[in-house]
């Protein structure tokens, strides 16, 4: 715990047998009160692996749900463990989970609500190796969505993220795609809500075992993140009431 509040790590997990075991030991205990991963239906032994090495909350999806869909059971087991602080680590180790400590401060000692751990700010992107083409695209798309959300975030696309209890009860993610757009939506509604996100810079890895989705799966979420930057503006003009804004 820190300040009394609950800290838990939720790992949305896919093939991630080789990886999790690295991942899970960069975790640091003294802070951290639950591990919680799903397994969304991978085809190897992920789920296995993760009891194995001492994760106490294992979570097998009988069918694939999707990254979105992962991410739904994950923030729901969380809250229903009663968890104050939620940060999402990828078991693929393509984050090191050796930023923990640092961003659970910032949301326990109440400077933000959400924060993601940014491959832009400083090298850490290509660096780390993120291929150019996927770069060039986070640019321009994370422009696009700050002028139309009149925000200042250095990249919307990191899956290194964590949410206060309040910024998950507030809004309304289940109803949200089962697909990568997902971080998308859930970023725009937490803005939305009236939420301020902050941000830490990350390095970040890029090998075989890292989870990557290939080009026309990056194109696809690359139209939905333009659909919910305009879904955004559009309802915060009046000119429309979107479920995923005004449901809750």
């Amino acid at each position: 715990m820190i300040k009394g509040k609950k800290v838990v790590v939720v790992m949305p997990a896919y093939n991630a047998a080789k990886t999790v075991e690295k991942t899970y030991s960069e975790i640091d205990f003294d802070i951290v009160d639950e591990v919680i991963l799903v397994d969304d239906h991978s085809p190897d032994d992920t789920a296995e692996v993760a009891k194995k090495i001492g994760i106490k909350h294992v979570i097998r999806h009988e069918q694939n749900k999707g990254y979105g869909g992962n991410q739904k059971t994950l923030y729901n087991k969380a809250l229903e463990l009663g968890a104050d602080i939620v940060i999402m680590v990828h078991p693929d180790y393509q984050y090191t989970p050796l930023l923990i400590p640092s961003i659970a401060h910032m949301i326990a000692n109440e400077l933000y609500p959400a924060v993601l751990a940014s491959r832009i700010l400083g090298k850490g992107a290509l660096k780390g190796g993120m291929p150019m083409y996927k770069y060039i695209a986070n640019r321009c798309l994370t422009l696009y969505q700050n002028i139309l959300m009149n925000q200042k975030l250095s990249e919307y696309h990191s899956g290194y993220r964590a949410f206060s209890k309040e910024v998950l009860e507030g809004i309304n993610y289940n109803i949200n795609s089962d697909d990568f757009v997902f971080d998308n939506q859930m970023l725009a509604q937490i803005f939305y809500a009236g939420f301020e996100i902050g941000e830490v810079t990350c390095p970040t890895k890029y090998f075989e075992e890292a989870s990557s989705i290939n080009f026309k799966r990056s194109s696809i979420y690359g139209f939905g993140v333009l659909w919910t930057s305009w879904l955004y503006l559009v309802n915060k003009l009046g000119l429309v009431k979107s479920k995923i804004f005004h449901q809750k």
